[in-house]
Parts: structure tokens; C-alpha cells; sequence
């Protein structure tokens, strides 16, 4: 399996509060599959599973109302609180304070400084 690039977009994210509507959606329109992720607790989120692709790519996140629907690029970094910090020199705002899932895999979110959503992720470096 290759591994995306550091700097790459290698994650989606779709938040909704019909999720199930959204994976019957993109599962009709381009096959793509869907796996309960149980990493963050409480949380209920489906990892996609495109077409060729190893294992999950992205993710639907039935956000219950609490937000209006979206849908957000994650682009890989070395280190997210490092990112943070460089982007807010840039201009940016960060909307989501870094969060560590169950699996290792750290993630925030900002808004660039023309106020496009986007969001950040690391993921723990797998043993030799």
C-alpha cells in the first residue's frame, strides 16, 4: 500500500444529519462502500471505501443537527499543532482545536484566509 504524501489531499469528510441518505447516495452513484469507525467515542462515523482503494479514504458524520452539512479536504502534515501555528501566521483561523482519535490519528480544522473550510490531519507512524 502507498502512503500519501505529506501535503497531499488523502481525506473527505461529509457531515449530515441524514447519513444513512448520503451513503446511499455516493454507494449508487460510485460504489463506494461504508465501515462503522468506532475511534472516537459517542461519535457516529462511517469510513468510505472508494472504488481501488486499500481502505477508507474518507468519512460521512452524522453531526445530528448540530451543525449545517459540509464537506471538507484534509491534507496530511507532519504535525498538527506545528500546521496550526504556521497557518495562523498566514492568516488563518483555526474552528476546531486539535482532537486524537482511539487509533492515533490527530485532526483539526480552520479556515483559510479567505475563509475556506479545510482540515488537517496526522497519523501515527506505523511500526518497522
Amino acid at each position: 500500500m502507498s502512503v500519501p504524501a505529506i501535503g497531499s489531499v488523502s481525506w473527505f469528510e461529509i457531515g449530515s444529519d441524514k447519513p444513512e441518505e448520503v451513503k446511499k447516495f455516493y454507494s449508487e452513484l460510485f460504489g463506494w462502500q461504508f465501515k462503522l469507525n468506532t475511534d472516537l467515542e459517542g461519535v457516529d462515523y462511517h469510513a468510505a471505501i472508494t472504488p481501488g482503494s486499500p481502505g477508507p479514504t474518507g468519512g460521512i458524520f452524522d453531526h445530528a443537527g448540530r451543525f449545517e452539512d459540509y464537506a471538507v479536504f484534509y491534507v496530511l502534515v507532519e504535525n498538527v499543532t506545528a500546521t496550526l501555528e504556521k497557518a495562523k501566521t498566514l492568516g488563518a483561523e483555526v474552528t476546531m482545536e486539535p482532537v486524537v482519535d482511539a487509533s492515533g490519528v490527530s485532526f483539526a480544522r480552520l479556515r483559510d484566509a479567505n475563509g475556506h473550510h479545510f482540515g488537517v490531519y496526522s497519523a501515527p507512524v506505523p511500526a518497522a
